[in-house]
């Protein structure tokens, strides 16, 4: 038995031999220890951890020469570091922030304009399940080269969220973007009452990322969208967003999603109004590339197993001639073999699917529109068809 476990850890140890993914969540400590994205301190060495996001690194810690400034063992050269003042809060953030920044909160942590009511005990264990969400979100956003700025720094472009309960009249908030601010009840953050909403909502999968993606997918169209080059295009793809979106939401609820929406659509809930078919397009396009990074981080393929899946042709693509699309469509398709892999796990635990959908070709060309404007704004979407 003991032999099993040696030949077991070995195996699982291998994907750190070389360099990770772009964006992997997985990293070796100094020990060698394994270290995963939400990770403060080694659970093998005791040693202190941070996570640097415009690295993309979490690295075990050694002491600088100023009290309270930190060196990455990963990259000593990176420079001094701080850790956020929220460590040792219930959001219990492991982020850093460069030791010549005057700011006490990391970038993640100051796009909060509005935190629980800590004086409510269930809101600490709510706050951290929260920003635990929000920080994935935000490594994302800024390993694609995004921009990330909190509304503190910029009141009309920036970012901001709220994370709030009932009112004082008993009623509770409404998650969803405005300018550049998103709101999120809560209470989300409760497994039982998320699970009863996404029921009560006929909903395949609810979560906090998946809201934060949602959301910020929004705060992009405002961004790169509107009154941008890419405006026709969006128009095009997912429709004339100067359609009344009150009559659009009226419309969604009183006859629900057309019978054919699964052969158009990525979800339900995308029909709704050209807006939310790019948000929620947006948030499985993020889904798609953590995932596969991910994966890749952990050295998981499904390249070998026997799955009958048609791989899509160049035509689905927005544009079936751009240089990189081949590129995309391989990703595209990696993601599809690697979903059915994981859904097939989660099945053989009587868990419901990991990815309860189905991605037809019209949704492909919008993914692909979605990625072509992030590597344009960013530059960095590319990265990850590359690591395949």
């Amino acid at each position: 038995m003991y032999r099993f476990f040696e030949q077991l850890s070995s195996r699982i140890a291998a994907p750190f031999v070389g360099e990770g993914s772009r964006n992997s969540k997985v990293w070796p400590c100094r020990c060698g220890q394994s270290l995963f994205f939400r990770n403060s301190q080694c659970l093998a060495c005791s040693a202190l951890l941070g996570y640097q996001p415009q690295l993309s690194r979490l690295s075990s810690l050694q002491p600088g020469a100023q009290p309270g400034t930190w060196f990455l063992d990963a990259d000593p050269g990176a420079g001094a570091f701080r850790r956020c003042a929220n460590l040792d809060s219930p959001a219990a953030c492991n982020w850093l922030i460069p030791a010549y920044q005057q700011e006490s909160l990391c970038i993640a942590c100051r796009l909060n304009r509005t935190i629980p009511d800590l004086s409510i005990p269930e809101n600490h264990e709510r706050w951290r399940k929260v920003e635990t969400a929000k920080r994935r979100l935000v490594a994302q956003l800024i390993s694609l080269g995004l921009p990330v700025v909190p509304k503190a720094a910029n009141e009309a472009e920036g970012l901001a969220f709220d994370f709030i309960g009932i009112d004082l009249q008993g009623k509770p908030p409404t998650t969803g973007h405005a300018n550049g601010l998103i709101t999120l009840d809560i209470k989300e953050a409760d497994d039982a009452h998320r699970e009863q909403v996404r029921v009560q909502m006929h909903e395949p999968y609810r979560t906090l990322l998946g809201h934060f993606r949602h959301e910020v997918g929004h705060y992009y169209w405002d961004r790169l969208i509107a009154n941008g080059n890419w405006l026709d295009g969006f128009r095009g793809l997912f429709g004339d967003e100067r359609a009344s979106y009150a009559d659009a939401l009226a419309r969604h609820y009183q006859q629900g999603a057309p019978l054919d929406w699964q052969q158009r659509y990525v979800s339900a809930y995308a029909t709704m109004h050209p807006w939310e078919d790019w948000a929620e397009t947006w948030a499985h396009y993020l889904h798609m590339m953590d995932a596969v990074d991910t994966a890749l981080g952990f050295g998981m393929s499904a390249r070998e197993m026997d799955f009958d899946y048609q791989p899509f042709p160049p035509e689905t693509l927005y544009d079936p001639q751009h240089p990189g699309g081949a590129a995309f469509l391989s990703f595209v398709n990696a993601w599809i073999e690697l979903a059915g892999m994981l859904n097939e796990l989660s099945r053989s635990m009587g868990q419901p699917d990991f990815y309860p959908f189905v991605l037809p070709p019209a949704v492909i060309a919008k993914l692909h529109f979605i990625h072509l404007v992030i590597q344009q704004e960013g530059g960095r979407a590319d990265e990850v068809l590359q690591a395949q």
